[in-house]
């Protein structure tokens, strides 16, 4: 009864979009009495204690290739304090850091309970966006407590009806072991080589021969379009495996976006968490150039995550830096790792993108939307910067589907770009021809490298 009723629900709707709404409606049931009925899951170690997020093995990481997996653990998949009938296969794997050193990574694969006949994998990237690696994904799908909150609940009900449709998920922790938040190229290192994992595990019943859509959001969009970009280039044998990328409310140039978010009321902490997440990536040491109070913030913010991380509405960069560094482009140092987070200099795509934006940040998220070569977002995403990165790959011969939120700000904007996203990806798993609407994407703001300014 219950079935039917959920089937009569989607009854307008036909093929994978029916199931994503059955399966969605479904998980909620699932959801429910998981909670009701299982008892409180044991906690997982977090991953700084855990002995399975580390290497131990004889051979040095510089000698083994990436993507390697190192270890090979199931588990339950956790949702809501109980342990749902999903399994998790979790892989220790070799990856490479923002400046090419040999890492490790954790990656999740997610079973569905019955596959589908054409083995098929939805590559999740996560919008966890923190600075502690108790944020993990793995982290979370493993047992544990992450700091950052909800996201894992509420990721979950966007990915396990893709689970009950039949697709293997994999959720890989995108911004590696020490939590490299913002740093653009390690979030697809690690995308890119979790799938070279997944695919070459017999535990995940993966092979080179599944089909690969990557998807993201916010975070997880950081991840999906620097996985798309650099996939030609560090892994072409997964590159002819994806089918397509899907990615809503993009950072595109990490330089505007700190412009951009100056003066929010709800965004501007970001700038903070930013600093300390590329600090940590490209070892940089931007002490001497922060004011005291800049130093406290960024302290304060060490494993922050975005969703606690401590409010300062209306921050301005002249509060964080010394007088001195009137802006970041003053700062050497910044310049050359800002220019090398702008999408698209560092390679193209060869797959079909769905790309989607708000830009209703000033109404709904206190993020003004007139300062000149930024203009309007979604509060932390600028529309203008990801509507010239779509407009560049069009050029370069990329099938792009654009699609502006009007109105819409960052948290807002979410829900018409999963529903988008659902039928996009049914359709390049289907291998139906990719929409594209380059020539009605409007023009947006430069994406030349930032130059460094006078002080």
């Amino acid at each position: 009864m219950v079935t039917s009723g959920i089937g009569s629900l989607c009854a307008d709707l036909v093929g994978r979009r029916r199931n994503w709404c059955v399966g969605s409606l479904a998980l909620l049931l699932l959801i429910a009495s998981a909670t009701l009925a299982a008892p409180a899951a044991r906690a997982a170690l977090p991953p700084a204690q855990d002995p399975f997020y580390k290497y131990e093995g004889k051979t040095p990481l510089k000698h083994i290739a990436p993507g390697t997996v190192l270890k090979t653990r199931t588990v339950p998949f956790h949702l809501a304090g109980g342990e749902l009938p999903l399994t998790a296969v979790q892989l220790l794997y070799r990856s490479t850091s923002e400046l090419g050193k040999p890492t490790v990574n954790v990656t999740s694969v997610l079973l569905p309970p019955v596959k589908a006949l054409t083995p098929t994998a939805l590559s999740y990237q996560s919008f966890y966006d923190s600075l502690s690696t108790e944020d993990d994904p793995s982290y979370a799908i493993s047992g544990g407590d992450p700091t950052g909150g909800e996201i894992p609940q509420v990721e979950s009900v966007l990915i396990t009806p893709a689970l009950l449709a039949g697709e293997t998920v994999v959720i890989p922790d995108t911004e590696g072991e020490e939590a490299d938040f913002s740093a653009g190229p390690v979030y697809g290192y690690n995308t890119l080589d979790s799938l070279r994992a997944a695919l070459s595990s017999p535990a995940t019943g993966l092979t080179s021969a599944t089909k690969i859509g990557l998807a993201g959001y916010s975070g997880g969009a950081i991840a999906t379009e620097w996985a798309a970009q650099l996939a030609p280039s560090y892994a072409p044998e997964i590159n002819s495996d994806i089918v397509g990328a899907a990615m809503g409310g993009v950072l595109v140039d990490p330089a505007h976006n700190l412009r951009y978010v100056e003066g929010s009321s709800s965004w501007a902490s970001v700038i903070p968490m930013s600093l300390d997440g590329l600090s940590r990536a490209f070892h940089l040491n931007l002490t001497p150039y922060l004011s005291e109070y800049g130093e406290e913030l960024l302290k304060d913010d060490e494993s922050a995550s975005i969703t606690d991380e401590k409010s300062v509405p209306g921050l301005t960069w002249a509060e964080v830096a010394k007088p001195q560094y009137p802006a970041p482009e003053t700062i050497p140092v910044f310049v050359k790792t800002a220019n090398k987070l702008i999408m698209g200099r560092e390679g193209t795509p060869t797959v079909p993108l769905l790309i989607g934006q708000g830009n209703g940040g000033e109404e709904l998220e206190g993020t003004p939307g007139d300062k000149p070569g930024i203009g309007p977002g979604d509060g932390v995403m600028i529309a203008g910067d990801v509507r010239s990165l779509a407009r560049e790959y069009c050029e370069r011969g990329v099938d792009v589907q654009y699609r502006e939120y009007q109105h819409l700000g960052h948290i807002e904007g979410a829900a018409p770009w999963l529903t988008e996203t659902a039928a996009w990806l049914a359709g390049r798993f289907a291998g139906l021809a990719a929409p594209q609407d380059c020539s009605e994407i409007a023009a947006g703001n430069s994406l030349e490298p930032v130059k460094k300014a006078k002080k």
